[in-house]
């Protein structure tokens, strides 16, 4: 049996080569309420900066954007971020390059790191990599990936949120939120445990 590897950028550039949005970012009803889901995660208002890898055609980026002083996005394939880019461009304060995860993680730290459907491209040494990067100085973690099986993915939601959430434990975040359907898993980390409403005053626990 061949070893399970993560997919290779090509793989990505044949999915591209054949449609500029292969997974219906923009035209199916399940990836509106994914975002929405996303969005409504976010424990906090604004984040002073956030990363987006594999933001594919920058859906979700703009909406990341809105909550972000400062956000980059990145994705694997060339002509698509720079399409995302082009997108963007009325963004100033969004930046989106080329590049692959976890090998091209930028070597500064973010508040907020929100990986949406990356993780289970990765094999089990590259995501263990990816956790450990993604909750390095981040304040919040949110991951949501898709939960039916995928011949060509190496892993599943479960064997990924399993590695974040490992990780993040260990960088003392606490989960803080855990969405799940049929469809998919959603789960944020945050290196504050308090709740939304106890964060911004409108509750206070009792002593």
């Amino acid at each position: 049996m061949a070893a399970v590897t993560s997919l290779p950028g090509d793989y990505f550039d044949a999915l591209y080569a054949d449609r500029a949005d292969p997974w219906g970012f923009r035209t199916r009803w399940y990836e509106q309420r994914k975002r929405a889901l996303t969005m409504a995660l976010l424990p906090e208002r604004r984040y002073a900066s956030g990363y987006e890898p594999g933001c594919s055609i920058g859906v979700l980026t703009r909406l990341l954007a809105g909550r972000c002083d400062r956000l980059l996005a990145t994705d694997v394939v060339p002509a698509v971020a720079e399409q995302a880019a082009a997108d963007l461009a009325d963004l100033a304060h969004v930046r989106v390059q080329v590049g692959a995860v976890p090998a091209d993680w930028p070597s500064t730290s973010f508040d907020l790191v929100v990986l949406s459907e990356v993780g289970y491209y990765l094999d089990d040494r590259d995501l263990a990599e990816l956790a450990a990067r993604a909750t390095t100085g981040a304040t919040t973690l949110l991951a949501v990936h898709w939960r039916h099986p995928v011949a060509d993915y190496p892993l599943g939601a479960g064997e990924v949120h399993a590695a974040l959430d490992r990780s993040a434990t260990a960088a003392g975040m606490t989960t803080l939120a855990t969405y799940q359907d049929h469809d998919l898993l959603a789960q944020v980390w945050s290196d504050e445990p308090r709740s939304v409403a106890v964060r911004t005053g409108i509750w206070t626990p009792p002593p």
